[in-house]
């Protein structure tokens, strides 16, 4: 049986068939890279499972030079099965909505998300426990989405920060404390206001921009 071929292009150069480059930024694109941080994340989880979920006392430890190392290992563990699975979904595709945006965007908004977002985790949350998970991350992007839409103005990123929140702005409860525990409300808003941070930072307001050149003019 034949196999379907490849798009391509024919080069300006030869008129031979080129192939299509892998565009991260594609929809298809960025879905697929979205879509490998799960799979990335569920083979950790497996580990850590059958380890007796060991790898997790690399989590956040608030406040304990020992527990800085959390603020990157914390969004690769997992306390179980329905944690991550409750993650899966929205890492996929909020993070596909920052990704459409840019390869740099999405590193940028990340890295600030997980150091930034861990760094406020590891200062304020509750003491003698061990946070894991990738929720604020989850919190981090979607508290980005939200920010870009304010600070742009931009029709368009209203009309995605709309969306988003229309099909996960359940999420938002989260930012409330619960009597619940074992789940850190803490997590959620520090990654959420790291987002919003980031958001700030990659799209000041259009006055604020113009009195910035003014200033530096004068």
């Amino acid at each position: 049986m034949d196999l379907p071929a490849l798009p391509y292009r024919r080069s300006r150069n030869d008129g031979r068939p080129e192939r299509q480059a892998f565009d991260p930024q594609s929809w298809t694109g960025a879905l697929t890279v979205t879509g490998t941080v799960p799979v990335l994340l569920w083979v950790v989880q497996f580990a850590n499972a059958a380890d007796q979920y060991q790898l997790d006392r690399f989590g956040v430890r608030p406040r304990e030079v020992d527990g800085l190392w959390g603020l990157v290992t914390m969004p690769f563990l997992h306390a179980g099965y329905g944690h991550l699975l409750s993650n899966t979904i929205p890492l996929v595709l909020i993070g596909w909505v920052v990704l459409l945006a840019g390869v740099r965007t999405w590193a940028v908004v990340t890295a600030i998300v997980v150091v930034g977002g861990g760094a406020l985790t590891w200062l304020v949350g509750p003491g003698d426990s061990l946070i894991v998970g990738a929720s604020g991350l989850v919190f981090g992007w979607l508290g980005y989405l939200l920010a870009r839409a304010y600070f742009s103005r931009r029709l368009k990123w209203i009309a995605v920060a709309v969306l988003v929140l229309v099909f996960f702005g359940t999420l938002l409860f989260g930012l409330f404390p619960t009597l619940n525990s074992n789940v850190s409300w803490q997590a959620h808003v520090c990654g959420f206001v790291a987002g919003v941070g980031a958001g700030a930072l990659l799209h000041p307001r259009a006055a604020d921009s113009r009195r910035a050149r003014r200033s530096a003019v004068s």
